[in-house]
């Protein structure tokens, strides 16, 4: 088992997260990667985890360890939508670094498909991947989380939950169920200690973006459109979702926090 470090000084404004340990579903690559490296930057241990791109998830590891230090992350391969992966990765967790204070589930399946379109094998994969999964490494997750000075779930959900989405009946229905669940767990998990909450974004752009893709998001969400005049960034998703794994974020639980330019205002 690795020694888990002792708590010290905050760095650039973040929370101090010293001490503390992490795990990152979807995280080999765009926003679960930014978040599982901002987490290690305010000095968490950090699990990542992927679905199938193993090489990727290991350089997310690899990563972090540049970041707070050899022995400090733990890439973990698995799928969260099935029965058994969660409890495998918390179990790995736990045994490499003695405790579990942060999940962020960020695992999803994004697919396009309207009404008319859409097969079974898709609406399936979808929800059982954003919201099988979330269900299952809350529940997981939850008697470590308890064992701590206060654990955190952070879910990652999306504006679509809240505005819809054309061609996008299974992913605006899955990102709109985890608004539910999140809740739920809130009055479940507050007992123990335990903070559940959204962080919901617009599509945002990412270095690993190619060209085309930030043509097509910034011809959807056009500057002219959004309040604050400019596209947001993975690292903007990242930074809300560190602050609400620190200690002055500990009163708040089942709500919603906007990351979007204000092109929505609401719950």
């Amino acid at each position: 088992m690795t020694t888990v470090p002792e708590r010290t000084t905050p760095n650039h404004g973040a929370p101090d997260l010293t001490g503390r340990v992490a795990i990152v579903t979807g995280s080999s690559r765009r926003t679960g990667r930014v978040i599982a490296g901002k987490l290690a930057a305010a000095g968490a241990s950090v699990v990542s985890n992927g679905r199938q791109a193993r090489a990727e998830a290991e350089a997310v590891a690899r990563e972090i360890e540049a970041i707070c230090g050899a022995g400090r992350a733990l890439a973990f391969m698995g799928d969260v939508g099935e029965p058994g992966t969660a409890e495998s990765m918390v179990a790995a967790c736990v045994e490499r670094f003695g405790r579990l204070d942060i999940l962020v589930n960020n695992a999803s399946v994004r697919k396009l498909a309207s009404l008319e379109t859409i097969t079974m094998d898709v609406w399936r994969d979808v929800l059982r991947t954003t919201l099988d999964g979330t269900l299952l490494c809350c529940r997981a997750a939850a008697p470590h989380l308890a064992r701590g000075d206060g654990g955190t779930i952070v879910n990652i959900g999306g504006v679509s939950a809240h505005t819809g989405a054309k061609n996008a009946v299974a992913t605006v229905t899955a990102k709109s169920g985890l608004l539910g669940l999140t809740r739920a767990l809130a009055h479940d998990l507050g007992p123990m200690g335990i903070t559940v909450n959204v962080v919901a974004p617009a599509s945002m752009i990412h270095g690993e973006d190619d060209p085309q893709r930030i043509r097509t998001l910034r011809s959807f969400y056009k500057h002219e459109n959004i309040p604050l005049g400019r596209s947001g960034t993975v690292d903007e998703i990242a930074g809300a979702v560190v602050a609400l794994c620190g200690p002055a974020w500990r009163y708040m639980t089942g709500q919603v926090i906007h990351i979007n330019g204000g092109v929505f205002f609401g719950n």
